[in-house]
């Protein structure tokens, strides 16, 4: 999703190392790779397995890519490991889960089609979100599917799962979609009312806030001076925080901002590159889930 305006954000040079923090099915990286010449890298990291796979199948014989699993909050080890000396002129994020996650009952991601109850990005690691669901207190739920959801109606739901659970385990998408829809009165156009829910403990159970507050200061780290960070994220949680931190770190700490000379240490480390960007009409007509997505651009300083 907004393919062409992140190939623009991060202003690619034929011979640079860049990073593609979330690789999916490739269809960033592919597109960072044919703007490189030879002497270009890419390093590709992705926490699912399954995507790693996919990608070394269809770039078996590319090169100039180095796929990983691994988290992007990991970024200041692995960048060392493979850009062997050369300069990071670029990192790009996009946020979220990816197209043939959520198609993919098995993965237990989505309310559409009945599969386990998994939603960990990697199967290998955490919890599945049954297993949570099975144990939570009806607080510790509401808060999840509250905060994480901005469900409205996160008690009704997190009372109704522990309910549930008091019968039998819930271990099924279809039985916690079922769940949700009868306990949410109202259902809001266009919806399904386990849309927040689904989506509240896809990110708790894979700390996805916590991955992206780690992977942004290391992405900041690891650039260098003119490097570009690019993010396209697809919830509001995740905007904020992308906001945030990119204003944090193109601005000067107030309480030093009247000083004669600002220490070096002190100096803002990025500055912004234009507003934000949102998909055009053509593009959410093709894929109507790009319409959330929102890109942020800021090039490092120093």
């Amino acid at each position: 999703m907004l393919v062409e305006e992140a190939l623009d954000a991060l202003a690619l040079e034929a011979g640079g190392f860049y990073v593609d923090a979330t690789f999916g099915r490739g269809g960033h990286t592919a597109r960072i790779l044919e703007a490189l010449g030879g002497e270009g890298r890419v390093l590709a990291i992705d926490r699912d397995p399954q995507a790693i796979a996919a990608g070394r199948e269809r770039f078996a014989h590319e090169l100039r890519l180095a796929l990983v699993q691994a988290s992007f909050a990991d970024l200041r080890t692995l960048v060392p490991a493979y850009a062997q000396g050369r300069p990071c002129r670029g990192v790009l994020f996009d946020l979220g889960v990816s197209s043939p996650q959520l198609d993919d009952p098995s993965r237990g991601f989505s309310f559409r089609a009945d599969g386990p109850l998994d939603m960990r990005m990697d199967p290998a690691h955490g919890e599945p979100v049954a297993d949570w669901l099975a144990r939570a207190s009806v607080d510790e739920i509401r808060e999840v599917i509250a905060t994480l959801g901005e469900e409205r109606f996160a008690r009704r739901i997190a009372k109704a799962i522990v309910a549930a659970r008091a019968e039998r385990p819930i271990r099924r998408t279809s039985e916690l979609a079922t769940l949700v829809a009868r306990a949410v009165p109202t259902r809001e156009p266009g919806k399904h009312p386990a849309t927040r829910t689904f989506q509240a403990l896809r990110m708790f159970v894979n700390d996805e806030l916590g991955q992206l507050e780690r992977g942004l200061a290391a992405a900041l780290d690891v650039l260098a001076p003119g490097g570009r960070l690019v993010v396209i994220s697809f919830h509001s949680l995740e905007d904020r925080l992308v906001k945030q931190f990119m204003k944090r770190e193109s601005s000067i700490d107030p309480a030093l901002a009247r000083l004669p000379v600002i220490p070096p240490d002190a100096q803002p480390r990025l500055k912004l590159v234009g507003r934000k960007r949102r998909p055009g009409e053509q593009e959410v007509a093709r894929n109507p889930r790009a319409r959330s997505a929102i890109m942020r651009v800021a090039e490092k300083i120093h």
